[in-house]
């Protein structure tokens, strides 16, 4: 795909550092490298340079990388000028490319244009982005795995499948015999059934790679003076919350990110549920019951050195609407003598701890990967988005669909919608089958200059 114009940004993140980077792409960058250079450097040769302003005079010395068409990171001519890394010397170079003709580039519009030109797919894209936001080594290396196509090839494998089972059905719709021939045909109905099984298991790992890309909410929550801080710290291994002895030391919400073995959790202390007249307590309060409302697992703290008899966390009874899988904690066993572990109830599950010393605090840990449904070995998993997990989704509710119809309805024309269905849906990952509106919600979720 050929672009009319030529787009330019700071590669760099903002502030002071030894290198700054700008980026240009386009058809104009041959002609921008000889105003600013002098002449156009050497394909894929760093070459020591004087970036000149519109006077000639010099904005900066560094090294100019040129890299022609097709061979560069967008498909275009991409010229790279490394400077200092001052915000206004950065900002000069820019203005200067800008004056030749170039524009100022949007938000991942360099990889927009490397998708858009074939130099990889929408999933090894967005990995792009996941790379560089990766907050734990093991997001990063599935990230590197995303990027680098295995997700992509695995994909491929099943959409070539239901390509040549379409092909093989609907070559066969217009003639009723063949018709009848092909839903009788156990080599083809065996192969719809593998198609789902490989679908499975493709889902499921892409499941850990989102769950390694998103982590879980965990609110901390349950009535003043419990222990709720203290269990934050535990969890943080740090003095994250101020601890006392009086009740309702926490009024406002606290967030803090951590990561067990690989799964980011993001974690929210909450102001102690009970009734108020302190306006500042139920402010603090009305935040406690919007984030029980939104979070994916609930810490339901009890003291249990007061409270021994304490039954699970019961939304209704304090006003709150969540479907959250709630733990009951029951804290401060240092003072109450209870036995720290984990007892799995029918209706619930309560974990026994001191978060003060830290006693049964790994199970709790372990407890949450298990909530989670986190498998800390990766082998097999690649960096996935809530977008491609419901797409999978649909790909393999279409194939279930279509083994009902194959072997119970006995309707080809049915089954081969079914694989239709499930075709789209796997080309929506990939930006196969894809919208603007999708591409731009993507790519402008990117740092500008990438």
């Amino acid at each position: 795909m050929i672009l009319a114009d030529t787009i330019a940004a700071i590669a760099t993140p903002k502030g002071f550092g030894g290198v700054g980077v700008v980026r240009l792409s386009g058809p104009d960058v041959r002609h921008i490298a000889g105003e600013v250079l002098g002449d156009l450097p050497p394909p894929r040769q760093a070459r020591l340079a004087w970036f000149r302003d519109r006077e000639g005079e010099a904005i900066d010395q560094g090294l100019a990388l040129f890299f022609p068409a097709p061979h560069s990171f967008t498909g275009e001519d991409v010229l790279e000028l490394h400077g200092h890394g001052g915000p206004m010397v950065l900002d000069l170079v820019l203005r200067r490319l800008v004056q030749l003709g170039a524009r100022l580039a949007r938000p991942g519009e360099f990889s927009e244009r490397a998708f858009l030109n074939g130099k990889f797919d929408l999933t090894q894209a967005e990995a792009i982005a996941d790379l560089i936001e990766s907050g734990t080594e093991t997001a990063a290396r599935l990230a590197r795995r995303t990027m680098s196509g295995e997700f992509s090839r695995r994909l491929q494998a099943l959409t070539e499948e239901i390509v040549r089972l379409r092909t093989y059905l609907e070559a066969c719709l217009d003639f009723p015999e063949e018709e009848i021939a092909i839903l009788a045909d156990s080599t083809f109905g065996a192969g719809v059934s593998a198609l789902a099984a490989q679908l499975e298991a493709l889902l499921d790992n892409a499941e850990q790679g989102c769950l390694v890309r998103e982590g879980i909410r965990v609110v901390i929550a349950g009535p003043p003076n419990v222990g709720k801080s203290s269990l934050l710290n535990a969890l943080t291994d740090s003095e994250a919350a101020i601890v006392t002895a009086i009740p309702g030391t926490t009024r406002d919400l606290l967030h803090r990110e951590i990561q067990i073995d690989g799964l980011p959790l993001h974690l929210t202390d909450t102001a102690g549920l009970h009734a108020s007249s302190d306006l500042v307590e139920q402010e603090g309060i009305r935040r406690a019951r919007e984030q029980i409302a939104v979070a994916d697992a609930i810490l339901w703290l009890t003291d249990d050195s007061r409270d021994p008899d304490a039954q699970a966390f019961n939304p209704a009874s304090f006003g709150l609407t969540t479907q959250a899988p709630i733990v009951l904690i029951r804290n401060k066993i240092d003072l109450s003598g209870r036995t720290p572990g984990l007892t799995g109830m029918s209706e619930r599950t309560e974990i026994a701890l001191s978060a003060r010393d830290g006693i049964g605090i790994g199970v709790l840990r372990q407890h949450l990967k298990e909530l989670a449904g986190y498998q800390a070995s990766s082998e097999g998993t690649f960096m996935a988005r809530r977008r491609h997990v419901n797409a999978l989704n649909r790909a393999l509710a279409a194939i279930h669909d279509a083994v009902d119809n194959l072997h119970q309805q006995r309707a080809g024309e049915f089954t081969a919608e079914d694989l239709r269905i499930a075709h789209h849906a796997m080309g929506e990952i990939t930006g196969e089958f894809t919208t603007e509106d999708l591409l731009e919600r993507i790519f402008t979720s990117f740092c500008i200059g990438k």
